[in-house]
Parts: C-alpha cells; structure tokens; sequence
C-alpha cells in the first residue's frame, strides 16, 4: 500500500522540461517502432521526467505506457510520482496474477521478472501499450520484454549508457542516444552537490577478473578482507570522514562484516547491510541510517539503485571495480543536495579514479553508445589493472615511532636485480631484506618489547617487499606468500631475540 501523503507533484527544473520536450518531439517525429536512450546522471531526476514523459505520452497518443524497474523499491517510487501528477496506475507485483481491471488505469509499473513470467503465460498481459520505458536501461535483463512489444516505443533511461554486457550493446535495441546535463552542469546549476575526492594508492595485485569483465567477489575478498586494508580502511575515514554521515560500498559479504567489526571495536556507530537481509530489517537499518546524525553503513551491492538519502556526506569505494557504471552509481548516492549541503566526499581505495577519472570528469556519452568497444578499451587496460603496483608509503604513527630512513632505502626490485646478475640466488633478496629490517629496528628499540611492537608496525611494509619479490620470480601463489611471509616474520623475530635484551 503506497502512503498517500507522498503523492507531491514536484515542479520540474528546466533542464527537465526540456528533456521531456525534446524525447517527447523525438516520438513525435519517428514511427512506433522507434526506440530511444536518455542519458541523465543520477541524481538528475529521472524518475520525474520519465514520469512527465508517460503523461504526457497517453495525453497525445491515448495509448497506455509500461514502465521497466529491477527493484521493488523503484517500482514502489515511480509509482509514487505518476500518482502525484495525476497517472492512474497500478503495480505488476508477484501478487498480481491478471489485470481483469486493466481499463482502470492508463499506466503499468512492473519488475522485469514478475512480467516475463506472466508474459510467457499470456502475451498479452497488458495491453494497448504504446510506450514501453525501461528505468536502469544498462541491465542487460530487460531484452527478454522487447519481444512482447515490438510494435511500440521504447525508451530507456540510464545514468551510463553502456550495457552492463560488453557482447550485448545497448546499440543494438536503441536507435538514437539523447544526451541531457552532464554531471559538472548539474553542479554549476546547484542541483547536485560537488564532489571532494581523496585517493588512497593500494596493492591490487592478486585481484582476478571474471567472465563479466570485473574483479571478482573472492579475489577481492582475499585483498580487501585482510588486517592491513581494514586498517587502511580505517585511518581513511579518520583522516577526513570522521563524525560524516558515511556509506561504504565493499565487494563481498566477508569484508562487509569486517569491516562492521573494525568500526564497532572503535565505537562507531556503524551497521552492515546486505541482499540476505529480510525486507523488514533492510527498511530498519536504513531508518536508523536516515535518522542518526553521523552514522556509517557498510554494504554489499544494494545501495547502488534505488536508493536515496541526501543527508550522506561521504562515499566510500573500499573495493576496485572495471564497471564505469558502477563507479558512478555508488559515486551519485552522495551527490543529493540539501539547502546546508553543496560539497561531500569520496574516499577511493580501489585506484578507481586513476582507472576512470573524476566523477565530475566530461564523458563522451554518444562516443559511448555507438562504439562501446573502443570507448571501453580507450578506458580500461586489463594489463595495466594486473600489473599496477604502488609505491608503499610508511604509515605516519610508524615515522613517530621510529626512524624509517634505513628501511625506506631498500628497493626489493634493485637488490633482487644485483643478487641475480652477480650470479647469486634471488632468495638472497629476502635475506638481505630481513637483515635491513632487523638492522633498523635494533637501532631504534631499547628492549625486545620495543623491537617485537615495531616488527607488528611493520606488517604492511612487509608484506609490500614479499608481493614485490613474488611478482619479481613469477611465483605468487596463496600458499607460497603465507609460507613466505610466515617464514619472513619467524627470521626476523630470531635475529631480535639474539640482540636485543628482555
């Protein structure tokens, strides 16, 4: 039951006004089978300009209109909207069996998989639909409806015209591509806050991508999930979120969880949210998200759609995405402006700015739409996302604590390069590299307690040379790093305990 209360007409901004006239001419002018994409970022109001676009369309063509959602959410707020500028419509739930009482209303909202199985029952489900509007028009799960509507318009709309399957072009079901705002207009216009983007360099190495053209969830899991990178993580958010209103987007369930511990340990008040989670504890979670001041929510992709709270003042990408569209989905849920809010923050631990650009960065949408192959490969290098390695920056409590200049000095790849054209071993490289180590930690310990706390401080540092070493012999398996690593700490602890006091 939708909450009458709700039912607002929002009074369209001009650039809307003229989205809807010019998508309404486009219609005017081309055949029923005419199928056209508009492309607005989020936060521009797509949902009210499709709206606008439906009324308007059974006022000139007295045809009904079918509007395409994925999520119930979606489908509940277009709802909403149409009955606020007086659309009578109706919802295709998995309630809704058959529309006996279809003549009553003018417009139909339906979940792509709830109509398709009725559409396979009865192709004519519904009828007399003119204009079919597709919302999120990238999810490739919407082509199976087209066929049922091959008589009529369709309109798609998306924030990134670029199918979320690279063998699969939106080209192919759109005749035309209508480009509206760009995300900088929209900002120098006042209807999307500006973004203040901070990039935190990471290791991706050992980040594998699957058949979809992303990383996938467990090798992400495998990097994200680790100590170092929820401390990472962490002092991220100190340094420049802290007391924001935050939403963190993870990869994985796993490194979700973790990432709701670390925070809770340090008396945040934070809470994790994922698509396990029953209806009635998701809407509970995001009402406590809406009404405590600084709280922070970490989740697993079900936030990216659907989704609109325009009190979140950070955005946190703790994870590495290939999908542009994806980049720009998690991005927009912080970009709603509020009469004291014109500014909010990203945090990127991914490298996704360097592989994508700045959010606000210009894009050629029409280059996008007809050729996504070259536009794509122009912005993603599968080599260069495999090979990428950061210089390690040595955390600044560990500066504090010692003196870092010895082991800065040391360049596992130059050393390795030494050893191996003197004719020695490569192994020689980690030896050398445990005794610049436990050289630079006798000098700055006075006891063993001292030197087994800095051996702790140094995890990340170490872990950085090993990575460095394995990729250097070509050998990086899981096991043999643990073995590594494990064998590293052992060595290094041995020579502390032999000169250094109790």
């Amino acid at each position: 039951m939708i909450d009458e209360t709700l039912f607002v007409k929002k009074k369209l901004y001009p650039f809307q006004e003229k989205a809807v006239s010019q998508i309404i001419e486009k219609l005017k002018v081309n055949d029923q089978n005419f199928n056209l994409l508009f492309q607005l970022p989020t936060g521009g109001g797509k949902t009210v300009i499709f709206s606008e676009i439906a009324k308007e369309y059974i006022k000139h063509w007295n045809k009904k209109v079918l509007i395409l959602t994925h999520r119930i959410e979606l489908s509940v707020q277009t709802s909403v909207q149409l009955k606020a500028i007086k659309v009578n419509n109706k919802v295709i739930n998995s309630e809704v069996k058959s529309l006996e009482d279809q003549e009553d209303y003018e417009c139909f909202i339906a979940m792509v998989e709830t109509l398709n199985n009725r559409l396979q029952e009865n192709e004519n489900f519904v009828q007399d639909v003119g204009l079919v509007i597709v919302d999120e028009a990238h999810y490739n799960s919407f082509r199976k409806i087209f066929q049922y509507y091959e008589g009529s318009n369709i309109l798609g709309v998306t924030a990134t015209p670029l199918s979320s399957n690279k063998a699969l072009p939106l080209n192919d079901n759109y005749d035309e591509l209508i480009v509206g705002e760009s995300i900088k207009s929209l900002i120098e216009g006042t209807y999307l806050a500006d973004a203040e983007t901070f990039t935190y360099d990471v290791n991706l190495h050992g980040l594998k991508i699957g058949s979809n053209g992303d990383f996938t969830v467990s090798s992400s899991e495998l990097v994200y999930g680790n100590y170092f990178m929820q401390e990472k993580l962490l002092f991220a958010y100190e340094e420049v979120a802290l007391g924001k209103k935050t939403l963190i987007f993870n990869s994985g369930i796993e490194t979700s969880e973790r990432v709701y511990e670390t925070f809770k340990k340090k008396g945040y008040k934070i809470r994790h949210l994922d698509s396990t989670f029953s209806d009635k504890d998701r809407k509970d979670i995001i009402k406590w998200f809406k009404e405590t001041p600084d709280a922070i929510l970490t989740s697993v992709g079900i936030l990216t759609t659907g989704f609109d709270e325009p009190s979140v003042e950070t955005i946190i990408l703790n994870r590495a995405t290939r999908s542009l569209t994806l980049y720009h989905q998690m991005i927009g849920r912080g970009s709603r402006k509020l009469p004291k809010k014109d500014l909010f923050t990203v945090i990127d631990l991914g490298n996704n700015v360097r592989r994508f650009g700045l959010w606000q960065d210009y894009i050629n949408w029409t280059d996008a739409f007809k050729y996504p192959d070259r536009f794509l490969e122009s912005r993603l290098s599968e080599e260069d996302d495999m090979a990428f390695e950061v210089e390690y920056e040595i955390p600044q409590k560990v500066k504090e604590k010692m003196d870092t200049q010895l082991i800065e000095s040391f360049c596992m790849k130059r050393v390795y390069d030494e050893i191996v054209n003197s004719g020695e071993k490569g192994k020689e490289a980690v030896d050398r590299s445990i005794e610049n180590h436990a050289e630079a930690i006798i000098a700055n310990s006075e006891d063993l307690y001292d030197g087994i706390e800095l051996q702790e401080m140094l995890q990340e540092q170490i872990e950085y040379r090993l990575k460095q070493y394995t990729k250097l012999i070509s050998k990086s398996t899981d096991n043999y790093f643990k073995w590594l690593f494990d064998t590293y700490n052992r060595q290094l602890a041995q020579k502390l305990r032999a000169n250094l006091d109790m």
